[in-house]
């Protein structure tokens, strides 16, 4: 029975990174930490990393400390809430920072029908480059409209 509590854990922590995604880019980067976040819409830099980069910390930070719960104080379910947490990083990171902003240069070629969405959807977004008015979504629940075959 614990191993169904971990997975459905797992799942439903996944899933809610999902929404703390959009939730964190539409209200604390493009609101009170812009200043970290505006160099991810226009490019000021010369370097690989960008100030956008720290806010992938505090979720790695949420996760170690889950993991650490877990480890030295015997909390079952922070195993699968620190899996959840550090599986959607590794999916956002793959999805955003490699596949469409290409920071790493494979996955050029996938022109599916999702894949197509999914960029036309980033590219709305950056269309943008001011604190204000660009669409906020997550990363896999993108609005349909951008989805045409």
């Amino acid at each position: 029975m614990q191993t169904l509590f971990w997975i459905l854990i797992f799942i439903s922590v996944f899933c809610f990174m999902e929404f703390m995604a959009w939730f964190t880019h539409k209200y604390i980067m493009h609101g009170f930490l812009w200043h970290l976040h505006k160099d991810h819409h226009k490019k000021d830099h010369n370097g690989w990393f960008e100030r956008n980069d720290a806010f992938f910390l505090f979720y790695a930070a949420v996760s170690i400390l889950c993991f650490y719960l877990w480890n030295y104080e015997n909390v079952w379910f922070c195993l699968p809430i620190a899996l959840g947490i550090m599986a959607y990083g590794a999916t956002y990171f793959l999805v955003h920072d490699i596949f469409i902003h290409q920071r790493f240069k494979i996955f050029r070629n996938a022109n599916n029908w999702y894949a197509k969405g999914l960029r036309r959807a980033h590219k709305m977004h950056h269309k943008h480059i001011g604190k204000n008015d660009g669409e906020c979504f997550g990363m896999l629940f993108v609005p349909f409209k951008y989805f045409k075959k």
